[in-house]
């Protein structure tokens, strides 16, 4: 039974697999016009990568709204967020203008790796804290290794961090391993999103391993914390297996090649996979043909053919004449597909027809060749219009990139998107695991990083006995490319493209240089934590990179995956994959930026099962070469990230109780020669340093760590074992006043009551503290009674306790704390 409830530099490659791309304009700008005067394009000036810091949330939210592609690779910093864009000259003053602050190359945030003294090095010192309730907390801290280099993460939060003057300092100190002393003291950054303070936080290099650390803010509060590992001493991945077949995917691959792999998977493996084909078509790579005709002044109109393109719209030609005479009336001939538009004349014999008169007149006589026809974007259309040379030919711009592309390669028309179901008992009796690549066009790592693992299963299926564990115990649902029209653009036309390719512009939009701007994101386009609900991180300008549409599902695409899980009851597991920040999280992953309101979190019993289940995937993503997601990067996305209104993931998680996860595969690699960390690219190079950024290496790592998901699933499946829990430090008899909480021994939602009544699912639920941290302590001055009981995320109950049933044998958890006496 199911529970309910509530850019970026891209890498121009020049090899594919059967083709090539040419240069394209980056995210955001507007492509150069081709040859010749037929058809009138913006031309944009220079443009540049730019990195940009933002104050938070509340002006990335501002950023994006006003049409610039800024999404992925960002990274939370002290003051706010920080990023890339291409942009042109006039963007750049556009962004300052909002308040945006571009960097130099030397600027922005950069964690330092030196002790600098901590409080004493900001002139300030702690003060004697009398209080009872704990100014400071440790929320983390981990250490790992990779490349042979430690590193030491760590999260504190203060009660007081909110406060604006002064503001609270924290210093960080550490041990060199069990039983040495504290030194090395270093302040740690504050970060700050959209004014609400988060934590203060530090991530630095050492070479031995530390036991314990101690924080210190300058108010007076100091708390020690144990240190702990992250990701190490990982199990072997299956690839280690004797016999493991693995690296099957040799080069990127569209849409096409995805999908006829996944039909010849299906046909050749009949015993263990199908085909289930999602019901709502996509909207076709395929697009109207149009033409701007007349420059881009007043006099300037934009025409689009009724028909796509490949369906006669590209056949259509439309003809400005100017004829001799005087008081001619504005009329338009048709012949064939040819469209002439006689223009009229005064009585001086003086051209007299508007941009706006001629754009009805195409509208209204044209035989319905035309199908819109207006002055160009925001114009009046007021201009007096000219005649053309001759006859300028509509396109639908569907060729002009095609190269080296067989003709027919990509099918036009709308497409139905394939799901590649593995398992060998398909009927429900096991959990499923809905896997979702490329929501996001220009984003091809996760296609391939699926693909791979698909291929792992069959082909291991009858010859290795962990793969034929979770082929028996599960059932995987994958969807190799969720954006297929979307990705067919970035492959053969305009390699940064985002999103659909829906059209929504009206006409100040509809030119067709802004056609790499069209489209919805998909990821924007659910129904919990909306845009539309006044959530941030998704846009209303259709232009802009994070568009959410013009209502909640209102792209197939999206209105696919509610039908699948739908229809599918067991699925049970979700991850949407994605590139290239190299990140792995879950819910909260929206919030209103005024406030940072967030969706709800997910129960204390979750949220630990998110973590434990992390901590396992990103185990085998390392075990590859290397690779570590660093623990800043890994939680609830609107934490770790931003906020991304409409994301699937909260839609799946609050709508139908599905486990779903965000990866961000690719990002930083730690770099040993450089001793920096290497960021990544939505198309990094296919074959490169092997131990740094390339293609290759990112799917083979990032498929062992879908591979442990479905380990992750299959045990979940299988789990009768039943919670136990313990109020800590129990029940007994106190002098005074007395700490006290609950721990369970496995991720499970402890719910509880102290007014005497019995426990059910409508009682209190142990809450974590502050998000990102363990659960909360009740502070005892009275006595009080705790009646509980636990439930895993598998549903099991502890001591088979039924809180729905009143009787006399209520076997709850209880425990007395009784004060004084």
């Amino acid at each position: 039974m199911r529970r309910s409830r509530l850019p970026i530099t891209l890498l121009a490659l020049t090899a594919l697999v059967g083709s090539s791309l040419v240069a394209t304009a980056p995210a955001g700008a507007e492509p150069t016009a081709p040859s010749g005067a037929d058809h009138a394009h913006d031309h944009p000036h220079s443009a540049n990568s730019v990195r940009i810091q933002m104050t938070g949330a509340a002006m990335l939210e501002k950023v994006v709204a006003a049409g610039f592609d800024i999404d992925h690779g960002l990274r939370r910093v002290p003051d706010g967020i920080e990023g890339e864009a291409v942009v042109t000259t006039e963007q750049v003053a556009a962004l300052k203008a909002m308040g945006v602050q571009v960097l130099d190359d030397d600027e922005g945030f950069e964690w330092s790796e030196e002790a600098d003294g901590g409080l004493r090095s900001l002139g300030a010192r702690a003060v004697p804290s009398y209080s009872h309730e704990k100014t400071v907390r440790v929320v983390r801290a981990d250490w790992f290794t990779t490349k042979g280099q430690g590193f030491l993460y760590v999260e504190a939060r203060t009660t007081e961090g909110q406060q604006a003057s002064p503001i609270v300092a924290m210093q960080l100190e550490n041990d060199s391993g069990q039983g040495t002393p504290f030194g090395f003291a270093r302040t740690m950054s504050r970060f700050v999103d959209s004014g609400q303070y988060m934590f203060h936080r530090n991530l630095f290099k050492l070479d031995a391993r530390p036991s314990q650390i101690r924080v210190t803010s300058s108010t007076g509060g100091v708390t020690t914390g144990t240190v702990s590992n992250w990701l190490e001493d990982a199990p072997p991945p299956l690839t280690a297996r004797p016999g493991y077949q693995s690296d099957f995917v040799d080069g990127y691959q569209h849409p096409q090649q995805l999908f006829s792999r996944a039909k010849e998977i299906a046909r050749q493996y009949p015993d263990i996979a199908e085909i289930v084909y999602l019901p709502h078509q996509t909207n076709g790579y395929q697009r109207k043909a149009q033409a701007t005709i007349g420059g881009t002044g007043q006099e300037a109109v934009v025409v689009s053919s009724a028909a796509w393109g490949h369906e006669g719209g590209n056949d259509i030609t439309v003809e400005f004449v100017d004829r001799p005479g005087a008081n001619l009336p504005l009329t338009v001939e048709v012949t064939g597909k040819a469209v002439r538009v006689l223009l009229a004349k005064d009585a001086s014999g003086a051209l007299a027809s508007t941009a706006a008169q001629v754009a009805a007149a195409l509208e209204s006589q044209s035989q319905g060749l035309i199908d819109r026809a207006h002055p160009y974007r925001t114009n009046t259309g007021t201009g007096i219009v000219a005649p053309t040379a001759g006859p300028v030919a509509l396109s639908d711009f569907l060729d002009e990139k095609r190269v080296g592309a067989p003709e027919g390669e990509v099918p036009r028309g709308p497409a139905s998107i394939p799901v590649l179901r593995i398992g060998k008992h398909r009927d429900g009796r096991n959990p499923g695991v809905l896997i979702q690549a490329q929501d996001h066009a220009r984003e091809w790592v996760p296609a391939t990083t699926t693909l791979e693992t698909a291929e792992r299963l069959v082909r291991n299926y009858k010859t290795d006995q962990e793969t034929k564990k979770i082929v028996q115990d599960t059932d995987i649902f994958l969807i190799l490319s969720n954006n297929p029209d979307g990705a067919n653009y970035s492959f053969y036309n305009y390699a940064s493209q985002r999103k659909n390719l829906t059209n929504h512009c009206e006409d100040a939009n509809a030119d067709p240089a802004r056609r790499n701007s069209w489209g919805v994101d998909l990821n924007r386009n659910y129904r919990v934590g909306s845009g539309h609900d006044g959530y941030a991180g998704a846009s209303t300008t259709c232009t802009s990179g994070t568009y959410q549409g013009p209502e909640k599902l209102s792209e197939p695409e999206s209105k696919n995956i509610v039908w699948l899980v739908e229809k599918y009851s067991n699925i049970k597991f979700m991850m949407s994959v994605h590139s290239n920040g190299g990140q792995l999280f879950w819910q909260p992953g929206a919030y209103i930026a005024d406030g940072r309101i967030t969706t709800p979190r997910p129960p204390l019993g979750d949220e630990a099962f998110y973590w434990q289940s992390a901590g396992r995937i990103l185990s085998q993503v390392k075990a590859h070469r290397e690779t570590v997601v660093t623990p800043e990067n890994v939680g609830g996305s609107s934490d770790v990230l931003y906020s991304s209104a409409g994301n699937v993931r909260e839609d799946m998680y609050h709508t139908y109780g599905i486990y779903s996860f965000g990866w961000e595969v690719g990002g930083s690699v730690y770099n040993p020669a450089t001793g920096n960390w290497q960021g990544g690219s939505f198309q990094p190079p296919w074959v490169g340093d092997p131990a740094l950024v390339s293609g290759h290496a990112e799917t083979m790592e990032y498929a062992n760590g879908i591979m442990e998901m479905f380990r992750i699933a299959a045990e979940w499946g299988k789990d009768k074992k039943k919670p136990t829990s313990e109020l800590v430090p129990g029940g007994g008899r106190y002098r005074g006043p007395v700490d006290v909480r609950f721990e369970t021994s496995e991720p499970a939602t402890v719910y509880y009551t102290t007014d005497g009544s019995r426990p059910t699912l409508e009682s209190p639920r142990y809450e974590a503290t502050e998000f990102r941290e363990p659960g909360q302590v009740f502070h005892v001055t009275e006595t009080t009674t705790f009646r509980w009981f636990s439930v895993d995320t598998a549903g099991n109950i502890e001591r088979n306790y039924d809180p729905t049933k009143n009787d006399r044998r209520d076997n709850y958890r209880t425990a007395t704390v009784t004060i004084g006496g």
